[in-house]
């Protein structure tokens, strides 16, 4: 919420795709209204990696070079697109507060493999204020508000 947060007020395209909610369950209500309300590009998927053909399209389109990922399975979803993010040339900046996995020491495996694939592991925080890069910014008591409230 944090991230989506940001990446409105920054002005930042936001990708989300969703593993199979019709056999796994539907994504979070208050990014639900947000979908329906076209703030986000959003796709269904089955495959475990996100860099679809439609989503790369998307990307090109709004001409990304750089990527904060968030989500689960970290040692699945999660991981499968940061290589392919990787792969294909573009930074990758992890927010390890905004990954999780069933299993703890599966997200800390993950976590490590990512940062030796060559992610950045950062944190929610430490993204809002590289983002803000000033406290004299005109949004950084907003964005200060919100990190206070999560």
């Amino acid at each position: 919420k944090i991230l989506i947060n940001l990446a409105k007020i920054f002005d930042m395209p936001i990708y989300i795709t969703e593993q199979y909610p019709r056999g796994l369950g539907e994504t979070l209500p208050e990014i639900k209204t947000w979908i329906e309300n076209g703030d986000i590009h959003y796709w269904e998927k089955t495959a475990f990696n996100a860099y679809l053909p439609e989503v790369e399209a998307q990307i090109k389109k709004d001409e990304v070079k750089n990527f904060i990922v968030t989500g689960i399975e970290a040692h699945i979803c999660v991981l499968q697109t940061v290589r392919e993010l990787l792969n294909n040339q573009f930074n990758v900046f992890l927010v390890e507060d905004a990954v999780g996995s069933r299993d703890n020491q599966h997200k800390n495996n993950a976590v490590n493999l990512m940062r030796e694939m060559g992610a950045v592991i950062s944190n929610s925080e430490s993204i809002a204020y590289d983002l803000l890069k000033d406290s004299k910014h005109p949004d950084f008591k907003t964005i200060s508000n919100i990190l206070k409230e999560n």
